[in-house]
This record gives structure tokens, C-alpha cells and sequence, in this order.
């Protein structure tokens, strides 16, 4: 895709901009709000991922236990894009306030679904507010953050993931275990129900009184195509062959709608993902760096802890702990880099240096021979994550500083809309891959087409030690030259990152930067759309 040069959107030099960002008690307030609501969405993943075995079982839903799964992610990629233009159109705080009770509301009623399709539905509804969450929580801290300052306020945001990932199959166990799977979905309501008050109390926002000109067009596309993508990730080479007709009818509509992307937004008189962003500089070389990490980092989450059990024999609980390092190094990586940045105002090596760091540790765990300690997996994962973790969150608030302040929902959601994307690609890469090596390997060794498909860590254990021994080897074969396959990609994006162009970081906040365009705007004798106070 051609580029062009971020154009200035400040007409003065950021760095004779006078920093006027002085948070108060309201301020923290809000902030504190945020991280619980952002908590909670990191933690909804882990715990629920927990009990989800539980739910299936009572609910007799095990044929559909992938739209349990998929349900929510479908819903979450669809709210990005509309969440992001919406608040750029008539301000956020009501969409956020939207998604919190979105997606407690949907938690509480998974809470209290009689049966299989109810709890998808609901899981569904869930998703929106999800996808709500994620971008209005981000575009929020922009509006109300200096881009100079910003980082070390989003780095503690970003690591409520890392945080997750360690106590949510925890608290998911111990919840499951004393309180029964619904205990799970209610645990939410009364944070949930405390962030939304306070929200609504403290939040002050301003709120735009203008048409909301939705880009009808460009919402079916992207929703339809997004779609197209999740359904792919979640059917091809499990529900359906790869060359199943309704496979090969699905993927020539995603493309199709994907091609008719484009000229659509051309058109538009006001896009849902507008051609300035696409084509700016900043936000490709950012976008693009961030989807491959995204991509490789859970492909890899994906398939790794299975392969721990089916070659170490340990429990599902024991191979979900090879992945704590990583959250530990997401967290360390995410808070530093935020940290360096508000204290230097530079940014450009941190892609080049997380992508290299991500590499090394996608080739160790490519490496790991099948008889290593699985220790070793530990270590790989927090080499990688950790170069994840330095540019991940980071990339947000490089997006945000390199577009116009009345683009950042619009930018914020279209980045995080392609990382989401490119999680369902990576893992459906991966997960081709890695099941037909081993497929093949354990036909080689003697298994039926039957046997090969239901191999179990139980029925591992029941062979002899030669055979267990084979089956090993073939798990590794299978999987090791996959991950060291990804190591060369995260290369690839270490080079993406070198072009960065880094843009002096404002030091007023996107609020400010709003007011100052439409004061300028006012000046030249433009309508100025009519602004008042949430």
C-alpha cells in the first residue's frame, strides 16, 4: 500500500508547546476507572477460559463449544470500528458508558442461561461491549493525556493483561470449584456497576451535536469481511475441510468485500475508516508491526500449552503456567517502554528492539528440543513476550499523535481492528500447519485417521515408553519448525519498524487539540460543529 507523509497536525512546533496537563482528583478518579474497566475485559478471557470446559459439559453444548468461543470475538471485532467513528462524531462517554453495561449486562445474563444458545447470544452481546471497552477506554486516555505523557499512563493499562493472565485461571478455578461456573459471569456486576457510576459521575466530556452520518456502506463491508475472517479462523480445517464448498464460498465473499473496501471509502462522503489513515505513514509502518506481532505471539499461545501436555504429560492448569512469563514480561516491557517515552519523548527503537527480542524468543521456542525441561518454554515465552510488551501499547499512542485529535477514535480503532484480524490469521496459520505436520507424522508412526484425530494426553500415556517417546518427537517436528518459521516474520517487522518516521510528541491533550483545530476552523470562517458538556 503507497504512503504518504504524516502530515504536520499541529501548525506550531510541538516543542514550544507549553505543558498545561496538571491531573486533579477528578482526573485520577476517572483514570482509576478506567483500569478497572480495562481489567476487567483482560480478565474475563482467562477466567472464563477456566470454567468453559464446565459450561460446555452442563449445558450439553460440546458440538458448539467453538461459537461459545467465537461468539465473543465476533462481537468484539464489530464494535471496534463503529465505536471508534461513533465517539469521533458525537463524543464517548455515552458509547462507553453503552459498553460497560453491555458488557456487564452480558455477563450476568451468560450467568443465567438455561442452555447452549442462549449463553452464545449472550456471549455475543458481551463481545460488543467488549469492543466497546477496548477502544473508547484508549481513545478516553487520549483525549484526556498529553501524547508527551501519555505512554506512562497507558503502560499500566496495557499490563492489566499481563496481571490477568496470572490470577484469572486462579480466581476462574477457585470460583468454578466453590461457587459453580454461573459465579464467574456475576463476578463482574457489582465492579462493573461501580465503574459505571463512577464514569457517569466524573467523566466530563465534551459532547458534539452533529448529524451522525454513518457510513452505511463501509459498515457492511468491513463487518461482513470481518466476519468472513472469524468464521474462517474458527471452521477451516476443523468443522469443514479447507476445500469445502461453503469454506471456498466464504472466502471469496471476505476478499470480495475486502477488494470493494477501497472505492467504497473513496466515495464516502464521511468513511467509516477514512483513506487519510490508511494512507498515513505512521499509522501503516505501526499497524503493520503490530499485526505481525500480534499474529505470531498468539499463534504461538494458541498451540503451545497443548503441545506441553501432549509431550511433557502434565495437567491442562500446569501447561497454561508456561505462559505467566510472558504475561510477567508484557507487563515489565510495556511499563518500561511507556516510562522511557514520557521520559524522552523518542519511541522509534522500541519497535526495532521488541521485534528483534520477539524473534529470539520465537526461535528458542522453536528450538526446545522434546526431551528439554519444560522450564525452557518459560524462558522462551518471556523473550518474547517481553519484545511484545515494549511496542505493543506503545503503538496506540504513536497512531493517535500522528493523526488529526478529531481522528483519534477513528485511528485507534482501525489499528486495533487489524491486530484483531490478525490474531484470527495468525492462529488459523499456525493451526493449519502445525495439524497437518503432526497429522502426517503420526500416520507415518502407525496411527488410523481416527486415532490421529483424537489423540489425547491420556491415550499418550497408555502406550509404551518407545511409542510415547515418537509420539514426542512427531509433536515437536510438527510445531517446532512452525514457531521457528515465525521468527523470521517478527524480522520482518523489525525492518517495517526502521522506516518510522517519528513524529514530535504534542504535549496537549486530545481534547485540547480539538479545540485549537476548531478554533482555527472558526477563524477561517468554517461552521464549527456545536460542542456542550457531558
Amino acid at each position: 500500500m503507497s504512503t504518504t507523509p504524516t502530515p504536520p497536525h499541529r501548525p506550531d512546533d510541538p516543542a514550544a508547546e507549553v505543558m498545561t496537563f496538571r491531573p486533579d482528583a477528578r482526573f485520577w478518579l476517572v483514570y482509576a476507572c478506567l483500569m478497572t474497566v480495562q481489567f476487567l475485559g483482560a480478565l474475563y478471557h482467562t477466567v472464563v477460559a477456566t470454567a468453559l470446559p464446565t459450561v460446555i459439559g452442563e449445558l450439553g453444548g460440546v458440538a458448539h463449544m467453538s461459537w461459545a468461543i467465537t461468539a465473543y470475538t465476533l462481537g468484539q471485532t464489530l464494535a471496534m470500528p463503529i465505536n471508534g467513528k461513533v465517539g469521533d462524531l458525537v463524543g464517548r462517554k455515552q458509547l462507553y458508558l453503552l459498553a460497560i453495561a453491555l458488557f456487564v449486562g452480558g455477563s450476568a445474563l451468560c450467568g443465567a442461561a438455561p442452555d447452549m444458545m442462549t449463553f452464545t447470544i449472550f456471549r455475543f452481546v458481551q463481545g460488543l461491549g467488549g469492543g466497546g471497552l477496548m477502544i473508547c477506554s484508549q481513545a478516553i486516555t487520549g483525549d484526556l493525556i498529553p501524547p508527551r505523557v501519555r505512554g506512562k499512563y497507558m503502560a499500566p493499562m496495557g499490563a492489566m493483561f499481563g496481571i490477568a493472565a496470572i490470577l484469572g485461571p486462579l480466581l476462574g478455578g477457585w470460583l468454578t470449584d466453590w461457587l459453580g461456573w454461573r459465579s464467574i459471569f456475576w463476578f463482574f456486576l457489582p465492579f462493573g456497576l461501580f465503574a459505571w457510576i463512577a464514569v457517569a459521575i466524573a467523566l466530563k466530556m465534551p459532547r458534539h451535536r452533529v448529524p451522525l452520518d454513518i457510513d452505511w456502506a463501509g459498515l457492511a463491508l468491513t463487518s461482513v469481511g470481518a466476519t468472513g475472517i472469524v468464521l474462517l479462523a474458527t471452521w477451516g480445517g476443523t468443522t469443514y475441510a479447507w476445500n469445502h464448498p461453503l469454506i471456498l464460498a466464504l472466502l471469496v465473499v471476505t476478499l470480495a468485500c475486502w477488494a470493494a473496501l477501497v472505492p467504497v471509502e473513496k466515495r464516502a462522503a464521511n468513511p467509516l475508516i477514512p483513506l487519510q489513515i490508511l494512507t498515513n505513514h505512521t499509522f501503516v509502518v505501526a499497524t503493520v508491526v503490530a499485526v505481525l506481532m500480534c499474529a505470531c505471539m498468539f499463534g504461538m499461545n494458541g498451540y503451545l500449552p497443548t503441545y506441553v501436555q501432549m509431550v511433557h504429560g502434565v495437567s491442562p492448569t500446569t501447561s497454561g503456567l508456561v505462559l505467566v512469563p510472558g504475561a510477567v514480561a508484557m507487563f515489565l516491557g510495556s511499563v518500561t517502554s511507556g516510562w522511557l517515552v514520557s521520559r524522552t519523548g523518542r519511541y522509534k527503537v522500541y519497535p526495532v528492539l521488541g521485534s528483534l527480542l520477539a524473534a529470539c524468543g520465537m526461535a528458542v521456542l522453536g528450538l526446545i528440543p522434546s526431551d528439554a525441561a519444560v522450564w525452557w518454554f518459560g524462558v522462551g515465552v518471556f523473550i518474547l513476550q517481553l519484545g511484545v510488551g515494549m511496542f505493543l501499547q506503545l503503538s496506540v499512542l504513536i497512531i493517535q499523535n500522528a493523526l488529526p485529535a478529531k481522528m483519534l477514535g477513528t485511528a485507534t480503532s482501525t489499528n486495533n481492528f487489524f491486530r484483531e484480524i490478525g490474531v484470527s490469521v495468525g492462529n488459523t496459520v499456525v493451526g493449519v500447519l502445525f495439524t497437518s505436520r503432526l497429522t502426517a507424522s503420526l500416520l507415518a508412526l502407525g496411527f488410523s485417521s481416527d486415532d490421529a484425530a483424537s489423540i489425547t494426553p491420556a491415550t499418550i500415556s497408555a502406550l509404551t515408553p518407545h511409542t510415547q517417546a515418537d509420539v514426542a518427537e512427531a509433536y515437536q517436528e510438527a510445531l517446532g519448525p512452525v514457531l521457528l518459521g515465525l521468527a523470521p516474520v517478527l524480522v520482518v517487522a523489525a525492518v517495517v519498524a526502521l522506516a518510522f518516521r517519528p513524529v514530535p510528541l504534542s504535549v496537549k491533550t486530545g481534547l485540547e487539540q480539538v479545540a485549537a483545530e476548531e478554533a482555527r476552523e472558526e477563524a477561517a470562517g468554517g461552521q464549527d460543529p456545536l460542542r456542550e458538556e457531558d
